[in-house]
């Protein structure tokens, strides 16, 4: 999809900035907080963009950038063969449908498959020329990785020289993985010399395999297992199954896993994938699934792939694994709204791959509908990253000790007042100058979704508080150099790095100063609609109820919260603060979408999308005149369903909205981007 020089500038300027401040975390900080294959992602499309408008290429670029630097990173490689990803099934009926399509696609009456236990690690592509390993890298986005061949060779498992008499090229896959014996004692290592810990194995594999320096990733202990032979120069003997195929990694000295199956039919691998869901916590390493293959070679080829997946091939997910634990105590933290959200401390437990000790309860009427005590031994359910849920009490355990626990009729941060919304289970605390409020409001503020001011974390928001340099954001644009380089975690280059990235929130965008006010009920999108719609602070702070509802997607509960931001002094003064510091209060104007292909049209995400990011798709779907919607309704006009998708897919099947794949999504775009250009 092509864009204008106008947007192709904008556009290269963000991704300058997201992708440097990721180098920072991840090379300098070791803090990833994305993966490589999002960051590859972000660093390709800025490529692409610098390649068609090389005047626009800047010396801050992280394309551009040279030996010596501490952020310096591995060199991109692409594939001969595109890594592609998996298509999930996520229960046994799913597997017999995969099947179904297999015999009516490849006219195989009862075919075979392998079935491999899915490894939770980093992918990697490895080439050998004439026996002798010349390159490992890793997947990226499929199309282009990082070549991390030094890296590579530190691993001892894997060969440096194919055994007996490979053919002259051979490019493999495999995935690299860390035990869980070798994690526990890498946290250990990094607990006692002060370092921040990693979540689970599968970051401390892919950070460790990432390293600039051979010599910390052969310290880290990594292993890898091989599966796909993805290319085999000339004819000889070729391999006519992916049995045989894994047969000839292990001839030619690789390893592979033990636990793969040859399976007869659809059953033998529904069987398997049942007998390792039981057994999976067992293995000294993680799992997330079982990846099944049509054992044909011929027939994976003549079924071929859609942009993101082979069709012979299907991941089975396994269910959110669910421990018994005890709830130690119950504890409540205040957000920047006033929110008091309960939380349980638990006794730590190993579960969906990390170390559990904390679930959320959500709200009082939670705790009162599943009766949880202080003492109970309860049943938590962890699915992928996100923090894990109390699903039940396991009431027949409990030994009459357990205290019922009793919501603070005070805050306990600042001792104000609380009182439930009038609308909802939400308890909120009522102080105006309540510390904990005003800690996680200027969290959020300095976020990336918001002003973006990079190297404002928790720990430094804590310093300035305690020392009373800021009082509320606003202060931030009043430190000076001064201020902050005789603060402890401060030096003078620390200091300089600040005050610069403070400096630079100048130039976010209006709507983006609109959603770091933290007003309620105003998220990211529904303050880009008001910072178009208005056009300017002032004229929002003055817009009636009827005004503010004639605003898509606004309703009275909206207006209602931002009436009352805007009537209150405290709020008005800071806006005056942040006026007078420089930040940008209009909107730079956006060219008319109704004549645009898609104006009107609303679009819910629903899942990950392999070819983009989800903040690319928005974008995408706002230059064609489309809206990104956030919450799937009958006004829906299409819900755009990519990799494990949640519940605004079974929303979108209930109310009949039309639901596009991602690849016919990306379809959509470039035929209406196309037309746009001929235009």
């Amino acid at each position: 999809m092509a864009l204008s020089k106008g947007e192709a500038q904008k556009r290269i300027g963000e991704l300058r900035e997201e992708l440097n401040r990721h180098n920072y975390l991840y090379y300098v900080l070791d803090q990833p907080e994305i993966s490589d294959a999002e960051y590859d992602r972000l660093y390709r499309e800025l490529v692409a963009l610098e390649e068609q408008y090389p005047d626009l290429i800047t010396a801050d670029s992280p394309t551009q950038r040279v030996g010596g630097e501490p952020a310096a990173g591995f060199r991109s490689t692409r594939h001969r063969i595109p890594l592609l990803s998996l298509n999930n099934a996520f229960s046994e009926q799913e597997l017999r449908d995969f099947d179904q399509r297999i015999k009516r696609a490849a006219g195989l009456e009862d075919p075979a498959y392998v079935a491999e236990l899915k490894i939770d690690g980093l992918t990697v592509a490895l080439t050998y020329e004439d026996g002798v390993l010349v390159q490992g890298a890793t997947r990226g986005d499929g199309v282009t990785g990082e070549e991390i061949t030094a890296n590579i060779k530190t691993i001892r498992t894997i060969p440096l020289r194919l055994r007996g008499n490979p053919p002259g090229q051979v490019i493999v896959r495999g995935e690299v993985y860390m035990r869980r014996a070798d994690f526990t004692e890498l946290n250990r290592v990094r607990e006692e010399q002060g370092e921040a810990l990693f979540a689970n194995p599968r970051n401390a594999a892919a950070g460790s395999l990432r390293q600039l320096d051979p010599k910390v990733t052969a310290s880290r202990r990594l292993d890898a297992f091989f599966y796909d032979l993805l290319w085999w120069e000339g004819a000889r003997d070729v391999p006519a199954t992916q049995w045989e195929a894994i047969n000839q990694l292990k001839e030619w000295g690789f390893k592979v896993n033990p636990e793969s199956a040859l399976c007869a039919s659809i059953e033998e691998v529904i069987a398997y994938c049942r007998r390792w869901a039981e057994k999976r916590f067992a293995l000294p390493y993680e799992i997330d699934g079982i990846v099944v293959k049509l054992n044909s070679l011929a027939a994976q080829e003549a079924l071929g792939s859609t942009a993101k997946a082979p069709r012979s091939k299907v991941a089975f997910k396994f269910p959110a694994a669910e421990v018994e634990t005890k709830i130690e105590d119950i504890m409540i933290s205040v957000g920047r709204t006033g929110a008091l959200t309960p939380l349980a401390l638990l006794t730590p437990v190993q579960v969906g791959g990390s170390v559990v000790s904390r679930a959320s309860l959500h709200n009082e009427d939670y705790i009162r509908a599943k009766e949880i005590r202080i003492g109970d031994p309860v049943i938590i359910r962890k699915a992928g990253e996100i923090i894990p849920e109390v699903v039940r009490v396991v009431k027949e355990k409990r030994t009459g000790e357990e205290v019922e626990f009793k919501f603070p009729q005070a805050c306990p941060v600042c001792g104000a007042a609380v009182a439930r919304d009038p609308d909802g289970a939400v308890i909120r605390c009522l102080g105006a100058a309540c510390p904990a409020k005003l800690r996680e409001f200027i969290l959020h503020f300095a976020s990336r979704s918001a002003m973006n001011i990079e190297g404002l974390g928790p720990a430094i928001i804590d310093l300035l508080l305690e020392k009373e340099l800021i009082k509320d954001p606003a202060d931030l644009y009043s430190l000076k150099f001064d201020d902050l380089v005789t603060l402890e975690r401060f030096g003078e280059k620390s200091a300089r790095n600040l005050l610069a990235a403070i400096e630079r929130s100048k130039e976010v965008p209006f709507a983006r100063v609109l959603y770091a006010l933290g007003i309620r009920h105003v998220g990211a999108e529904m303050a880009r609609r008001l910072a178009n719609a208005f056009g300017s602070m002032d004229r929002l702070l003055a817009a009636t109820p009827e005004e503010l509802m004639a605003v898509p997607e606004i309703g009275a509960t909206i207006a209602a919260s931002i009436a009352a931001y805007a009537a209150e002094a405290q709020n008005r003064r800071l806006i005056e603060k942040l006026k007078a510091a420089g930040l940008q209060m209009t909107a730079a104007p956006e060219a008319p979408a109704g004549a645009l292909p898609l104006s009107g049209k609303t679009f819910v995400l629903t899942g990950t999308l392999a070819s983009m990011t989800r903040r690319a798709a928005e974008e995408a779907i706002r230059r064609l005149g489309g809206n990104p919607g956030s919450s799937v309704s009958r006004r829906t006009d299409y819900v755009v369903v990519g990799e494990d998708p949640g519940s605004k897919y079974q929303k979108a099947q209930e109310l009949g909205v039309p639901i596009l794949t991602e690849e016919e999504f990306v379809q959509l775009l470039q035929d209406y981007a196309g037309r746009e250009e001929e235009k």
